[in-house]
């Protein structure tokens, strides 16, 4: 009310008068001699306390003036006639009450509207208002999608906040940059309530709708479907959608099992029509030790096409858990495991060409793996079986067997880390698969592995024998011993922001929560 009696001239403001009659004593004038018996407390900074948030601005948007220039001001007692008479801590609060869809037309007006549209002040309060709500979908998130998942993508773009769906490149090219398509967006113009569009679809923005469930999961739903539907009806839309996700017609697809895949993924996918529950996901936490940045990978799954996988570090282990996934193995289970402990001397290049000598190496290390397990489980038995007959749990010796066994198997890892080349030969054994046939022919390193698999339907899953390969900071392969397959993956070079797991404890836990559900 007190601005608004200011600007209309009806009577000056009690903040705005008490001001106006300290200007005018400051530069010698009459000012005001009737003191203000209605001071407001706020107004008043508690009491004698410092400067409000706003005056400080405003002090610095006068460049440190101790005074306005006497063009600037009206004489005492006068309602201004202009905008511009109005201290620029008031001009601050009227701007930053304004709709955010007039702010740029506001700054047009003059200099002085420009230099105070700049104040911090303006838009921290706006951020507060309109982002507050919608500040916790900022990050990384995995969609419900059945097997399939995904990887969705939140960020602030100028006005708007807008999730992105990450798609790998089109099979087999593993090595190209990722592909992505906006799914919904919010505008941050206008004040308080935020509107929600739904991006998905070929005819434009529609009305969407935002439910934020709790801090780690929220859902979006269209609220015109109709947006979605194509002319030409399903068959066009799926000719779109397989040009868009394949980057092929079904003509070009001679493989009839591969065919079936693609034809059940569409319909399998397209039934949500943008209607889909969000869990957040992290970035994998980083350790000095590790052997390469953990991150997210692209990587070739026969049939199936590219898929995202999450490399994580876990002291002695390597885990790859799957972001999209398959009707075999779904998003969120551990496609493969790799054992740091247990590095593999691969033969050399030309017997390495025969498959039979590389499976002899991997079931020997597989063999020496299961008797190491077992011994370690006796030991736990015997201790636990001591413990129960002491008072005390007995203190082991230093250098102790179960010492002694920790130290062999980190020492032989760091000698054989130590004492590999800096690059090998590498070559795919005959009669093994590979969707991708431009792999690197030189490795650092392998390491004996484990991978997931499964009948469609995730039925009668079965952790089998692999090597792990390393290539370089950026690439990784995986033999798939019994299937005869080979993996290539790549790093997902995209910088993502707030996406950095608080704590290791938060990220392990969210490995268990979307393998649970992938369960």
């Amino acid at each position: 009310m007190a601005v608004c009696a200011r600007l209309c001239g009806v009577g000056p403001a009690r903040g705005c008068r008490r001001r106006g009659a300290a200007r005018e004593q400051r530069r010698g004038g009459p000012g005001d001699s009737e003191p203000d018996t209605d001071t407001d407390p706020e107004e008043a900074g508690g009491g004698g306390g410092g400067a409000t948030e706003d005056e400080e601005a405003a002090e610095r948007i006068e460049g440190g003036r101790s005074a306005p220039h006497p063009a600037e001001a009206g004489p005492a007692g006068r309602a201004p006639l202009s905008l511009l008479e109005l201290p620029p801590e008031l001009l601050v609060q009227i701007f930053g009450s304004l709709p955010g869809t007039d702010l740029p037309s506001l700054a047009r007006v003059c200099t002085t509207f420009r230099r105070i549209l700049r104040t911090d002040t303006i838009w921290r309060r706006r951020c507060r208002e309109v982002l507050h709500r919608y500040r916790h979908i900022l990050g990384l998130w995995q969609p419900d999608i059945g097997p399939y998942g995904g990887l969705l993508n939140v960020v602030v773009d100028g006005l708007f906040i807008i999730g992105w769906m990450y798609l790998p490149p089109h099979d087999p090219h593993v090595d190209d940059p990722m592909r992505f398509k906006p799914l919904f967006r919010i505008h941050l113009m206008e004040r308080k309530c935020a509107t929600v569009e739904c991006m998905y679809g070929h005819k434009g923005p529609h009305n969407g709708h935002i439910q934020i469930v709790k801090k780690d999961e929220f859902s979006t739903k269209c609220n015109q479907t109709d947006h979605h539907r194509m002319s030409g009806g399903r068959q066009e839309e799926f000719r779109t959608w397989l040009r868009e996700e394949w980057g092929r017609t079904l003509e070009d697809i001679f493989h009839e099992h591969m065919q079936e895949l693609i034809l059940m993924k569409f319909i399998y996918t397209s039934q949500y029509d943008n209607c889909l529950t969000y869990r957040r996901i992290y970035l994998p936490p980083s350790s000095p030790d590790d052997l390469i940045k953990p991150g997210l990978f692209k990587g070739t799954y026969g049939s199936h096409g590219l898929e995202i996988v999450m490399l994580s570090f876990h002291g002695k282990k390597a885990k790859g858990t799957k972001i999209t996934g398959d009707p075999n193995i779904p998003a969120g289970q551990q496609t493969v495991e790799i054992d740091l402990a247990h590095p593999l001397q691969l033969p050399d290049i030309e017997n390495l060409r025969d498959f039979s000598e590389l499976s002899r190496i991997v079931l020997e290390v597989q063999e020496q793996v299961r008797r190491e397990e077992q011994e370690q489980e006796h030991r736990q038995e015997e201790e636990d079986c001591s413990q129960q007959a002491a008072s005390q749990p007995a203190a082991k010796p230093p250098g102790g067997e179960g010492a002694e066994g920790e130290e062999t198997a980190a020492g032989a890892e760091g000698t054989t880390q130590d004492k590999a080349p800096a690059s090998q030969p590498f070559v795919l054994p005959m009669g093994v698969i590979s969707r991708n046939e431009d792999y690197p022919r030189t490795c650092r390193i392998c390491f004996y592995g484990t991978g997931l698999i499964a009948g469609h339907g995730f039925t009668s899953p079965e952790r089998t024998p692999g090597v792990f390969v390393l290539f370089d900071d950026d690439r990784f392969g995986f033999i798939w011993l019994e299937l005869k397959s080979f993996s290539l993956y790549s790093r997902i070079k995209v910088s993502f922001q707030n996406a950095e797991a608080p704590s290791r404890e938060a990220f392990d836990e969210m490995l268990k929560n979307i393998q649970s559900l992938a369960t």
